[in-house]
């Protein structure tokens, strides 16, 4: 038996006293978070929800995500968070393709009215039949008329519930993929696996109970790498949440300083915004004081930002890999050894990796043997929900194939090289975009790039890339299409260049390449 809700049940019987979430000046002990999950189960009890069933949640990072996905576990169903920014049409194909049966959706902003296209797609999904607008104030009325608020249906509520006994493969959490491939997939991640995840934060950071960290919560809470890594991660040794809904470089930089953060987890463009931060004079030396664990994820990180980051604060960062289907962590720069910037470092604990070709043949690892990653172990989802097909393609023999295209070294230390289906074939030669953003990053007018491959006639695909300049740089496209020839092969420098102000990304932070042409 097994219930990933243990790890809130535990540290509220631990540590009742002890903040578990501050926002603004809002702080909630692990017995107040606790008792509201608590009535939320009992709501979903009450209201014919059975274990196993599916519920879905929308909401940013506020103390609500964890109070209603605790309550949602708490009764022995699954919770299916969603991407703040899903529209109604995309809200409606989620619920009726993870069969939830209710729907938790916070009401929003004026400028992300998250509550109407909640009910945009709530109302296109006749098999579910339960909606409840969470609002910021408890005692606001519903947003969306007719529509009960969770504030009114938690009045009366017993703070008082026993968590059903799950058992250690029951679904936990569908998450959802990003879809860049086609229609989202839901990731079916059992008990164990978060829970394995979660904890393991033991030996990946030296966590301790007997020193709880203070965590700044900016990665999004619906997303794997929050989830995991800072909430669960947090509650499994009793540490405190410090929730920030949006990410703004000045206000997370404002945050470590007030609570005095110990572990920061962002990922790469997060940690590009906080050094592009610093020059309104903020007190980094008293943040470095603090800070304890910096831990990036997502992307890869580029190693002029890394090696910026350590020179600035004097923390190394530790970085990580892993997808919605890892739960999400597969592999960890180890705690107390030597960091190699650009890797991302060695399979967690009871997690193997290796290399395959196309036909799942593992490949003999060496310094120019590029191969596709494969994982196993306690951490690998059940499946795609209702789609054996899909499943059967991307598991095999316990194996997971990621899709991603890496190296390892002698010492077992592996190397993103890029995501398989983002590689360009130019000419016949394989060029990966990771590899190009990095040495344009070393130049000195540019603070951020991104490398895409677009038509061409002759050679299939053209190498093209988006830059960001720093402050005050004026070096034209072509003079840095032609600093690219000297520094890379014939075959790999961009032939084009776009300076531009921003570059899209998803609500978690990563460049949205697709959207790039």
């Amino acid at each position: 038996m097994l219930n990933l809700a243990s790890l809130l049940d535990d540290s509220a019987r631990k540590y009742a006293d002890r903040d578990a979430i501050i926002l603004g000046e809002t702080r909630l002990t692990y017995a107040q978070v606790n008792g509201a999950a608590n009535q939320v189960a009992n709501l979903l009890v009450e209201r014919g929800v059975q274990p196993g069933d599916k519920v879905a949640l929308s909401c940013p990072n506020l103390p609500y995500f964890s109070i209603v996905y605790y309550g949602i576990l708490k009764a022995g169903a699954t919770v299916v968070p969603l991407n703040v920014l899903l529209k109604g049409r995309e809200i409606a194909y989620h619920l009726d393709d993870s069969d939830a049966v209710a729907y938790f959706c916070f009401e929003g902003t004026p400028d992300l009215p998250m509550a109407q296209e909640g009910s945009v797609g709530f109302e296109q999904t006749p098999g579910c039949t339960r909606f409840f607008v969470i609002t910021a104030d408890p005692a606001a009325g519903s947003p969306i008329e007719g529509v009960e608020t969770l504030g009114q249906a938690l009045a009366g509520k017993s703070p008082v519930f026993e968590t059903v006994a799950t058992e250690a493969d029951d679904t936990a959490v569908i998450l959802y993929t990003s879809g860049t491939t086609g229609q989202p997939k839901g990731a079916e991640l059992m008990h164990r696996n978060m829970h394995s995840n979660a904890t393991a934060s033991e030996e990946l950071f030296d966590a301790e109970v007997d020193r709880p960290d203070t965590y700044l919560c900016v990665l999004p809470l619906f997303h794997s790498f929050g989830q995991t890594v800072i909430q669960n991660g947090a509650f499994a040794f009793g540490g405190t949440v410090v929730m920030l809904p949006r990410f703004e470089a000045q206000a997370a930089l404002g945050l470590m300083l007030k609570e005095k953060v110990t572990f920061f987890a962002g990922v790469p463009t997060m940690y590009w915004g906080l050094l592009g931060a610093l020059e309104d004079g903020v007190d980094v030396s008293a943040i470095a004081k603090n800070l304890r664990v910096a831990a990036a994820g997502g992307s890869a990180l580029p190693v002029e930002v890394h090696k910026d980051f350590e020179a600035k604060f004097g923390v190394t960062i530790l970085e990580g890999y892993g997808l919605s289907e890892t739960s999400p962590v597969a592999s960890f720069s180890p705690w107390g050894r030597e960091v190699r910037v650009g890797s991302i470092g060695v399979p967690i604990p009871g997690v193997e990796m290796k290399l395959i070709d196309a036909e799942w043949n593992e490949l003999e690892p060496g310094d120019d043997v590029v191969g596709e990653i494969a994982v196993k172990g306690p951490n690998i989802m059940k499946g795609y929900y209702a789609r054996p097909d899909a499943t059967a393609e991307a598991i095999h023999d316990d194996w997971f194939r990621t899709g991603d295209l890496g190296r390892k070294d002698a010492d077992g230390y592996y190397y993103i090289v890029d995501r398989s289906k983002d590689m360009i074939i130019r000419g016949g030669f394989n060029v990966y975009p990771r590899e190009i953003e990095e040495v344009l990053m070393t130049h000195d007018a540019v603070s951020l790039a991104a490398v895409i491959g677009v038509p061409h006639e002759s050679h299939g695909e053209e190498i093209k890339a988006f830059v960001i300049r720093n402050p005050g740089a004026t070096t034209t496209e072509a003079e840095l299409i032609a600093w690219g020839k000297e520094q890379m092969a014939t075959y790999k420098y961009p032939r084009i260049v776009e300076y531009v102000d921003a570059l899209p990304m998803t609500a978690t932070g990563k460049i949205l390449k697709r959207e790039l042409s």
